[in-house]
Order: structure tokens, then C-alpha cells, then sequence
């Protein structure tokens, strides 16, 4: 297994302050994007859809639980007993105590699925989730969004009883919000996947398999 070269300090030194450069410049980019995503046009979205959860029926505005702005995680339906890895890996890096900081930020969050109510109960149960979930079964909320029948991020801002969605993301810009991908992004081996540009001999796999 190929490994990096070994160094005295000052040039380890002189090698990180160039990636911290590189870093910053990055970082620079990111919060000129954030500032365009925080512009973005806005579109008015239809508060007609009637979702399940086990508080009983809710629309759309009632997910908002009284905020401005609702995040929106799609989770995809892959059919009875069967369940994306992705979104199950997803789900797992979004702790009840990140929900709760971000209602204290004006921001409510639910993961919405065209599964059946009772399976992503089950589901949940099985996985020991507490994060709030809703079922989308019978509507055309993952295809207004653009969900489809993948997964995605929708985020809703609202005024007053008008809905507006002002957000989207899914694949990569998803990715980058997961806590455990980030940290391993830091740490020699990576996720240790085999898309991954790693020194030859790292240890790697399929990102599923």
C-alpha cells in the first residue's frame, strides 16, 4: 500500500499552509454561492396536498409547525420491504438534537416519503429514528418537487398562508450535508470508496457494496 512521503515537520508545515490556501479559496467560493442561493427567485407552491403522519392528516403548511421556512428531505420509495441505502445512510446523520437547533433557527424539518404511512413507521422503529416524518402516498408532492421517484431537498419559505419553494438539491449537494461523509472526507483513507482519487493500495469498495 502506497503511503505519503514522510517529512520533517517544517515542510509537513509548508505542504498544509498550501492546502489551507486551497481550502479557503474554496471556502470563498462556497459563501459567494450561498449568497446567490439566498437571491434565488422564488416560485409559489400549491398548499393542496394531504400527507399522513401519526398526528393524523396535515398539509403543507401545517409541516411548517408555525416557522418561516421548512426543510424538506424526499426519501425514496422503493417499494414494500425494500429501502434506499442512500437515503437510510441520510437519515442516520440527521440527529433529533440538529432538528431541534434548527427549529430554533426558524427552520422545521421532515423527511416525506410516497411510502405508506405504516411502513415508514415500521421503518423508523426499526431504526430507532425519532427525526419527523410524513407520508407523501397518493399525492404528487415528489413529483411537484421534482423528486420523481428519486430523493431530494426542497426547502419552503412561507408568508403568512403562501408557500413559496425557493430550494433544491439532491445527489452531490446532498452529500455534502452528511456529518460522518464530512468527517471522513478529513481523515487519511477517506470514505474508503472506489470513486475516490486515493494513493494506490488504499483501501476501497463500492459506495453500496
Amino acid at each position: 500500500m502506497e503511503k505519503p512521503p514522510i517529512v520533517p515537520i517544517e515542510e509537513w508545515r509548508q505542504a498544509r499552509a498550501e492546502l489551507l490556501a486551497a481550502e479557503k479559496e474554496a471556502t470563498r467560493a462556497l459563501d459567494a454561492i450561498a449568497a446567490r442561493r439566498r437571491r434565488l427567485p422564488m416560485v409559489e407552491f400549491p398548499d393542496t396536498y394531504e400527507f399522513d403522519t401519526p398526528a393524523g392528516k396535515r398539509s403543507l403548511l401545517d409541516l411548517f409547525d408555525g416557522k418561516p421556512q421548512l426543510a424538506v428531505y424526499q426519501f425514496m420509495d422503493n417499494g414494500p420491504d425494500a429501502y434506499c441505502p442512500g437515503c437510510t445512510w441520510f437519515t442516520n446523520n440527521v440527529p433529533s438534537p440538529a432538528v431541534g437547533l434548527l427549529a430554533d433557527n426558524d427552520v422545521s424539518w421532515v423527511t416525506v416519503s410516497n411510502m405508506p404511512l405504516t411502513q415508514m413507521a415500521a421503518y423508523w422503529e426499526k431504526m430507532g429514528w425519532t427525526v419527523p416524518f410524513a407520508s407523501s402516498h397518493g399525492t404528487t408532492f415528489a413529483a411537484d418537487t421534482d423528486a420523481e421517484v428519486g430523493f431530494m431537498l426542497t426547502v419552503f419559505l412561507r408568508d403568512g398562508d403562501r408557500i413559496y419553494r425557493t430550494y433544491n438539491t439532491t445527489q452531490r449537494g446532498v452529500d455534502r450535508l452528511v456529518f460522518t461523509n464530512s468527517i471522513l472526507d478529513l481523515v487519511p483513507y477517506g470514505r474508503q470508496q472506489d470513486w475516490e482519487d486515493s494513493p494506490p493500495g488504499w483501501p476501497q469498495h463500492p459506495t453500496y457494496g
